[in-house]
């Protein structure tokens, strides 16, 4: 059985692309985890994953060992606890405002150390706020924590990567296919594209060999009739062989 392995950050929720795949391809075994722990790309270098979905900041991490295709932004909020200034900002705070509070770095929540969701614990007791995704802050959601947009702040970019040196991309491209919104029957689909060219190449072999028959009809037509013309002791295409007599 063919397997796909794909491995998604923290708030992307892949779930409904996953589930047209196994629609179209049900033999396919397809493998999905979230990866809350480490860098996400290295899963990649390791082969331990075919693709992964990954946010980024800034630039690409695109390089030669792997490609990325951008899908989407993500805005950044500010997590807080209820009764926080935050809260009495109705949709959004200005980022100088929030950079004014205390700030909690996730790095020092490792997920060894309960990771996200504790660091949500600490922004809940109100010591201090958290800059996220927008998707991380709905992904540990919680009723004594509070979330607003950060104007001016730094948006983050999903993206969907895989190994530069992957010799069979056929079941990714189709994957890739589907997170893009093409269609079953879409041309740019690599199963229909292939579908495609097995098609033309069926039909040019059916035209050059019909080709061949007609050539290969008109050369007999034109043997047998050097033929008839040889045993009527004529030209070709004149009953009889006989040029005609002079009139007298």
């Amino acid at each position: 059985m063919q397997t796909l392995r794909i491995a998604y950050a923290t708030g992307v929720t892949p779930g409904k692309w996953m589930d047209r795949f196994k629609e179209r391809y049900p033999k396919v075994e397809l493998q999905a985890w979230r990866h809350d722990d480490g860098e996400i790309l290295d899963l990649l270098a390791e082969d331990r994953a075919d693709a992964v979905f990954v946010r980024y900041r800034g630039e690409s991490p695109k390089d030669q060992t792997r490609h990325v295709i951008p899908l989407y932004e993500e805005l950044e909020v500010v997590c807080a606890a209820k009764d926080h200034e935050a809260e009495y900002y109705d949709e959004s705070i200005p980022a100088e405002v929030v950079a004014g509070f205390a700030q909690l770095d996730l790095a020092d929540y490792p997920e060894e150390v309960g990771g996200i969701g504790v660091a949500m614990e600490v922004v809940a007791s109100g010591a201090q706020v958290l800059r996220v995704p927008q998707s991380i802050a709905r992904l540990f959601a919680r009723k004594d924590v509070i979330s607003r947009f950060v104007e001016g702040g730094t948006p983050t970019q999903v993206g969907i990567a895989w190994p530069a040196a992957m010799e069979d991309t056929a079941l990714l491209e189709e994957f890739i296919g589907i997170v893009r919104g093409r269609s079953a029957n879409s041309s740019r689909q690599a199963s229909v594209r292939n579908h495609e060219q097995k098609a033309k190449r069926v039909n040019d072999k059916a035209k050059f060999e019909a080709k061949l028959k007609s050539q290969a009809a008109a050369k007999r037509q034109k043997e047998l009739a050097k033929k008839q013309a040889r045993s009527n002791g004529g030209k070709p295409g004149k009953p009889g062989g006989s040029k005609g007599r002079k009139k007298r």
